[in-house]
C-alpha cells in the first residue's frame, strides 16, 4: 500500500553532464504531474512524464530537473545578442521617458531570461538514457517512502478497524434486547394509563411486532461486518487501486452507521452508532492519502 505523500531524488554525473532529479507528491484524485524541465531536454519531456507516470497511479506530483553541462565552458557561453540589445533598448528609453540615469549594467543583462542561452543540442539521444534513469531512480526513492508512510497509515487503520468491529458487535449483542425493552415499557404506559383495566394483549404484541420491525437492523449490521472483511483484505493486499476501493467502502460503512443511527430507538444503540461513525469519519481521512 502506497501512501500518496513522498518525496524522492537522484542525481547523475558522468561525461561533463550532472543531473538532478526531484520529485513530491501530495494526495489527489487523479494523476496530476506538473515537470519543470529544462530547455535542453524539451524534446524529452513526454518519455519524462510516461516515466513518471509508470510509477504513481494518482496523486498531484512536482517534478524538478536540474542540469549543468560543463562542457559548455569548453564551447564557450550562447549570447541572445538580439535579445540582450533589446532588454539594454527598453531600459535607455524608460530612462529617457522618466528623466532618470540609466543604470543597466552587462551583469544584469546577462540575468534576464533568453539572454544566456543554454546549449541548443540538435541530437539528444545522447541525454535520454543518464535522464531517464534518473527520473526512474527518483520515482522508486519516491516510492520506498510512499511506501512507508502507507505501512504506517495500514497498521493505524486495521488497528481503528477493530474499534468499528468493537462497537458493531456491541450494537448486535444490544439489538435484540430494544424489542424486548419496548415492549416492557409500552406494557408499562398502558396499564399506568388504563389504571387496571384490561387491554388486548394481542394488540399489545402487534404494536411490538410492529416496532420490531421497523427498528430491524440485521441486514444492517451483516453488511458492516461484511465491509470490515473487505477492508482488511484490501489492506493487507495493498494492491494497485486500493485508495479507490478503500475510498467507495468507507461510503458505504458511513451509509449503513446513518441507517442504524436513523432506525435507532434506543440510547445505548444510538450512542454505539454516533461512535461509530466517528471512527469511520477518522479512517475515512486516512484513506484519502492511499493511492
Amino acid at each position: 500500500m502506497l501512501s500518496m505523500t513522498g518525496y524522492g531524488k537522484a542525481e547523475y554525473t558522468g561525461e561533463g553532464i550532472s543531473l538532478t532529479v526531484e520529485i513530491k507528491t501530495v494526495n489527489n484524485r487523479n494523476f496530476d504531474l506538473n515537470a519543470r524541465v529544462p530547455r535542453a531536454f524539451f524534446a524529452l519531456e513526454d518519455k519524462v512524464r510516461k516515466a513518471v507516470r509508470s510509477h504513481i497511479e494518482r496523486g498531484k506530483a512536482d517534478l524538478y530537473i536540474n542540469f549543468s553541462d560543463t562542457r559548455r565552458a569548453a564551447s564557450g557561453v550562447n549570447i541572445n545578442e538580439e535579445r540582450a540589445q533589446a532588454v539594454f533598448s527598453a531600459a535607455k528609453k524608460l530612462a529617457l521617458l522618466l528623466g532618470a540615469e540609466n543604470d543597466m549594467t552587462v551583469s544584469q543583462i546577462l540575468r534576464f531570461p533568453d539572454v544566456v542561452e543554454e546549449n541548443a543540442y540538435q541530437d539528444v539521444s545522447e541525454l535520454e538514457e543518464p535522464l531517464i534513469n534518473a527520473v526512474n531512480a527518483a520515482c522508486e526513492n519516491l516510492n520506498l517512502m510512499r511506501r512507508q508512510e502507507g505501512e504506517k497509515l495500514s497498521s493505524d487503520m486495521l488497528s481503528r478497524m477493530e474499534e468499528i468491529e468493537r462497537l458493531v458487535l456491541k450494537i448486535k449483542e444490544r439489538a435484540p434486547l430494544v424489542a424486548a425493552e419496548y415492549k416492557d415499557k409500552l406494557k408499562a404506559r398502558i396499564e399506568e394509563a388504563l389504571s387496571g383495566v384490561n387491554y388486548e394483549e394481542d394488540r399489545l404484541l402487534s404494536e411490538v411486532a410492529f416496532f420490531t420491525d421497523r427498528a430491524n437492523i440485521d441486514e444492517e449490521l451483516t453488511r458492516l461486518f461484511s465491509h470490515i472483511a473487505q477492508f482488511r483484505s484490501i489492506a493487507e493486499s495493498g494492491g494497485a487501486g486500493s485508495g479507490k476501493k478503500l475510498d467507495f467502502l468507507m461510503q458505504e460503512f458511513n451509509r449503513e452507521a446513518n441507517t442504524v443511527c436513523s432506525k435507532s430507538n434506543d440510547i445505548t444503540v444510538t450512542n454505539l452508532a454516533l461512535s461509530l461513525k466517528n471512527e469511520i469519519e477518522k479512517v475515512r481521512e486516512q484513506v484519502q492519502n492511499i493511492e
